[in-house]
């Protein structure tokens, strides 16, 4: 019999705009819990600045969206059998999941703490000693990946694998167009940590032997002029699309369009863009970096290259390119992935740590 009909749930979390891995997780997984019966009641982090012009004062707006939010997490524990808070490295975790697990635990609520996010290694390294002294106030911590779990490991805390959810009814497979040259896409956003300039630097070597090749990148963020003027620099601007932050329509339709995907980051968990690729069929070449290697296999479901080398990335986009079978073979074995990330693949996972979550805070 299913826990989540009879369950109040407050999650924690950010919601779009602007779109990204953990808003989009949130609000996915809020409508998915809903779907199944649960009264969810979000508690947004990320809420609008009222009014308006405190988003410019940097200190006053801290203090005019900290307030507000304790008081709706105050209230949410209150109507609430559990609490699941979605959780981050660096100034998130200070601000809103510490915060959130305290109240929680004022209010005999029980808290599962969702951590995600690439930067837990070098965050841990010096908040371990706070980070695990507020997880004692939580029932569980799960992660959505064997990388997370190791690394909290490192600091004696345990974690339980609840993998991120794809959704197979927005990403999904389409006719590749193949034509003109290989189409590639980035879906990370323009910051250092992810790297797009090494992308733009492979599509140059790219071009060289696919003078049709070009490639669109999805994200904003403060490199989006430099990244150009290295496009300018390496002569290959008129090939390289900046197409902003788009919603899970649009990059379910730039999916659609693309005949591979890049993921050039140098920190990393499960991105959620990646399994969006294999749930749409689109070959991935990835960095091997932090959890990517956890979530697909190097010449099965992915090709795997140094972070910042160009020239591996280069070399790996046209093998598939060039490699008919060797595409087929990444779609294939992509979609057999994706599939152990559906929400029903994931759902037995999460109903298992609420129901212990609840038992533990009755003991």
């Amino acid at each position: 019999m299913s826990l989540l009909p009879s369950l109040r749930i407050a999650l924690v979390g950010p919601l779009p705009p602007p779109e990204g891995g953990m808003a989009n997780q949130t609000r996915q997984l809020g409508r998915l819990l809903s779907d199944a019966g649960a009264r969810v009641e979000i508690v947004q982090t990320n809420s609008a600045y009222r009014p308006g012009w405190v988003e410019a004062v940097p200190v006053l707006r801290a203090g005019f969206r900290l307030v507000p939010y304790l008081w709706r997490l105050w209230r949410a524990a209150g109507r609430s059998d559990l609490m699941h808070v979605m959780a981050n490295s660096g100034w998130s975790w200070h601000l809103f999941a510490m915060p959130a697990i305290r109240i929680a635990a004022a209010r005999s609520v029980p808290v599962v703490v969702n951590y995600r996010g690439g930067e837990a290694a070098p965050f841990l390294q010096t908040a371990a000693r706070s980070v695990k002294a507020t997880l004692a106030h939580a029932a569980l911590l799960i992660v959505p990946s064997g990388f997370l779990r190791e690394v909290f490991s490192r600091h004696g805390i345990a974690a339980e694998i609840v993998p991120n959810i794809v959704d197979q009814a927005r990403f999904r497979p389409s006719a590749q167009a193949g034509t003109g040259g290989p189409h590639l896409i980035v879906a990370r956003n323009l910051e250092p940590i992810y790297d797009n300039a090494t992308a733009i630097r492979a599509l140059a070597l790219v071009l060289r032997r696919h003078p049709g090749a070009r490639l669109s990148i999805a994200g904003t963020g403060p490199e989006r002029e430099a990244l150009a003027a290295l496009a300018r620099e390496l002569g290959v601007a008129d090939a390289v699309e900046f197409l902003g932050r788009l919603d899970r329509e649009a990059m379910a339709a730039l999916y659609a369009r693309a005949d591979l995907m890049l993921n050039p980051s140098t920190v990393d968990n499960m991105p959620n863009s990646v399994l969006e690729a294999l749930s749409a069929a689109v070959p991935v070449v990835s960095t091997d970096v932090g959890g990517v290697p956890f979530l697909v296999e190097h010449g099965s479901t992915a090709l795997l290259v140094p972070p910042r080398d160009p020239e591996a990335m280069a070399l790996a986009v046209c093998s598939v390119t060039e490699d008919a079978a060797l595409a087929s073979r990444l779609r294939a074995n992509g979609l057999v992935t994706a599939g152990r990330y559906t929400w029903e693949a994931v759902r037995a996972h999460l109903e298992s740590a609420y129901a212990r979550a609840i038992a533990l805070r009755k003991c």
